[in-house]
């Protein structure tokens, strides 16, 4: 691997935490115009990125989602369906992140008495992680939830006091050179 492509992997990885301050900027030119990252040089790599969020709701919308008594129809296939939706489409919501060949998407729901947890799994072989892609499935999943859902949460002036979208974020990021594997 060349000075350069550990470089471009260094970049998209964040492992360069330790001293923020002299952070490069991967996504701005010299002149300070917005680029996207050239990943042309780095190898292919197997990729899985892990993510998850939280939608709040009342028990008895979670009641009613157990039941399969929503009106709209059955929330989680529906959540699932658009998760998987935005991670194939990730590449046209977030402006600078590569189109990437998805090979795997799993959804997993944990559904407890004030609130439904979603996981989404997101696996790739190719010169970028797939983290915005797992984000991206995560929160329009639960996005999804919320619009099956919101008939049900809404108070009688329209409003959604104890409903919320809380804790995303990316549990684990994983990577593995294809001729290592």
């Amino acid at each position: 691997m060349t000075d350069a492509e550990r470089d471009a992997d260094r970049r998209d990885d964040g492992d360069a935490r330790s001293d923020r301050s002299d952070a490069e900027l991967t996504h701005v030119d010299e002149t300070g115009d917005v680029q996207m990252v050239d990943v042309g040089a780095k190898p292919d790599t197997q990729r899985r990125a892990v993510a998850a969020g939280t939608i709040q709701l009342t028990e008895s919308t979670i009641g009613a989602i157990r039941d399969d008594e929503i009106g709209k129809g059955d929330v989680l296939a529906t959540a699932r369906i658009g998760a998987v939706q935005a991670v194939k489409h990730t590449w046209e919501t977030i402006p600078m992140c590569h189109q990437i060949p998805i090979t795997n998407v799993d959804t997993d729901f944990d559904v407890r008495d004030d609130h439904v947890t979603l996981t989404v799994t997101v696996e790739t072989t190719g010169k970028t992680g797939c983290e915005m892609e797992a984000l991206e499935g995560v929160t329009t999943g639960l996005n999804v939830v919320w619009d099956m859902v919101k008939a049900a949460e809404k108070t009688a002036d329209g409003q959604y006091p104890d409903t919320r979208i809380t804790d995303v974020e990316v549990l684990t990021k994983e990577k593995q050179r294809v001729d290592d594997a």
